[in-house]
């Protein structure tokens, strides 16, 4: 069994909690979920490929981790979850390792747990979360796209 770092960020849309999931058109929900997500992992490919500055962002090499960047709508249609893959020019599942880092001469325990400071600082230095990012700055737009969606897919019954 193998572990993968979840990187997760969660955005909650006020005004409809007093309402069940059945009284929504999921036809309606999921465009609308979808160009959420969209939103987010544009603006994070962006992130990528505009790294550098101020901000410690993984930096572009190959492009493998921008282009590995997908969005999916859950079957439910009340959810999107946007994050990198493992595409077939992945060794590893590398972005944990960009965004948790690895400490030089560290070895991994059976328990996993996080790496011992030897004194010999970082291979990999942890680096900032570029899809959190995206998901913060896209934030009032995201909102006003779900909350149109929300209201215009309210069953009249």
């Amino acid at each position: 069994m193998t572990q993968r770092a979840t990187l997760a960020a969660y955005m909650h849309v006020e005004g409809f909690d007093n309402f069940h999931r059945d009284a929504f058109d999921k036809k309606k929900l999921r465009p609308a979920f979808r160009k959420a997500g969209r939103l987010v992992e544009v603006r994070s490919q962006l992130n990528l490929s505009l790294a550098g500055g101020s901000v410690n962002y993984p930096r572009i090499r190959r492009g493998v981790l921008r282009s590995s960047i997908e969005t999916k709508v859950s079957r439910s249609g009340f959810m999107v979850k946007v994050m990198p893959q493992r595409v077939a020019g992945m060794k590893a599942y590398y972005p944990a390792y960009l965004h948790y880092g690895v400490r030089n001469g560290a070895k991994r325990t059976k328990g996993h747990r996080r790496q011992a400071d030897n004194g010999r600082g970082w291979r990999i230095a942890p680096r900032e979360n570029f899809m959190e990012d995206a998901l913060q700055k896209s934030n009032d737009r995201i909102v006003s796209i779900l909350q149109d969606a929300f209201a215009k897919s309210l069953h009249n019954g």
